[in-house]
């Protein structure tokens, strides 16, 4: 058990006076007691009463694999053909005050059969608690996000080495995804993305069968979980030729913006800084506006988690946040160029997880 962690939620329960705790997130109960399991449809929770020892509920099939991953020790079941609210209710007893849950997770369908069980005066969300706990990593998590890096990075080597003109998105998206599972991923970490041409200047865009050409930009963003933690990571590359002078000018720009922010990053500067050091470079160039989304985001068992590094965050960075550096700039018709590394915190500094070169290359 990570004192550290239990420790603060008991603080932050004392605080808030709530009566107990109900987590829900498979991941958040992973987080704080060693088990990691993914309940479906049934009822997985980490109910932490406030003068009672925390106790986790699985569903009866899981039992053994709890018992030997779980640092608490008391561990109940139901079957799938309980209740396992009104056996909630009966191991947590009656409910006068505030009980926290995690608003975020928990659908309505399933508040409702909880508020029905449990009956609280109120119900307050620890979801912010439990985000801002998993934002300060670990030594232990810096590595596991480290290898997942790693093996990202080994897919992107393996992959663009499949690239020629002719071949399809969806064709270089299937290679990824095999040499992922081949190196040891346990799977991707989001839809592997692939975009060729003037798709690129689409952020989100959806691989397809459209071919890849000679001069095109062509774009990969994907990452692995690998040990319960994600990687993500984009690099764009010109095909077969040297693209235009003006795909040049767009992917010089981008890469100057990702080392500005990464240049920037240091405990004590705001969130909206580092934003900001990026935007800079870009709007002076001539192309802010088309960089339309934020700069980054956190990084850890969610590929996509707390913090959110875009210009109106003004929290502090701290030693130990982990997150992304993207910058982007997307002209609709033309092409998009997208640089994106994976950053630790240091205490004087930042740690570039990402090694993959940054500078222009052609492929294919």
């Amino acid at each position: 058990m990570n004192d550290h962690r239990w420790t603060q939620l008991r603080t932050h329960m004392e605080q808030q006076s709530l009566e107990g705790v109900l987590i829900t997130d498979p991941k958040h109960v992973g987080y704080l007691t060693g088990f990691f399991s993914d309940p479906h449809e049934r009822f997985l929770g980490l109910a932490v009463p406030k003068h009672d020892e925390p106790f986790l509920v699985v569903p009866a099939l899981d039992l053994e694999a709890a018992k030997a991953q779980s640092s608490v020790a008391l561990i109940r079941t139901h079957s799938d053909t309980d209740d396992a609210y009104a056996l909630l209710q009966g191991w947590i007893g009656g409910i006068s005050g505030a009980f926290g849950i995690e608003k975020d997770h928990l659908s309505v369908a399933r508040f409702e059969r909880l508020n029905a069980a449990l009956q609280a005066s109120n119900y307050a969300d620890v979801g912010g608690v439990l985000s801002a706990l998993r934002a300060a990593k670990t030594p232990e998590e810096i590595e596991k996000l480290r290898r997942a890096v790693h093996l990202i990075e080994a897919v992107l080597t393996e992959g663009i080495k499949h690239v020629r003109v002719g071949v399809t998105e969806i064709e270089i998206v299937a290679e990824l995804e095999y040499q992922m599972k081949k190196l040891g991923a346990q799977g991707p970490s989001f839809d592997t993305m692939v975009l060729t041409g003037d798709k690129t200047a689409l952020p989100h865009g959806n691989p397809g069968q459209r071919k890849i050409a000679a001069g095109d930009m062509l774009m990969f963003d994907m990452g692995v979980y690998l040990d319960g933690y994600a990687s993500d990571i984009t690099r764009t590359f010109a095909v077969a030729e040297r693209p235009s002078d003006e795909s040049v000018r767009i992917y010089e720009t981008v890469l100057a913006a990702n080392l500005a922010a990464i240049a920037h990053t240091r405990p004590g500067v705001t969130l909206a800084s580092v934003d900001a050091a990026a935007r800079e470079v870009i709007a002076e160039a001539g192309y802010g506006p088309y960089f339309m989304h934020r700069l980054g985001h956190g990084l850890g068992m969610d590929v996509h988690e707390y913090p959110s590094v875009h210009g109106a965050n003004e929290e502090l960075v701290t030693e130990g946040l982990c997150f992304t550096v993207e910058p982007g700039i997307y002209v609709a018709g033309e092409c998009g160029v997208r640089i994106e590394d994976d950053v630790i915190v240091t205490a004087d500094g930042v740690d570039v997880l990402t090694t993959f070169p940054k500078e222009l290359t052609v492929i294919g």
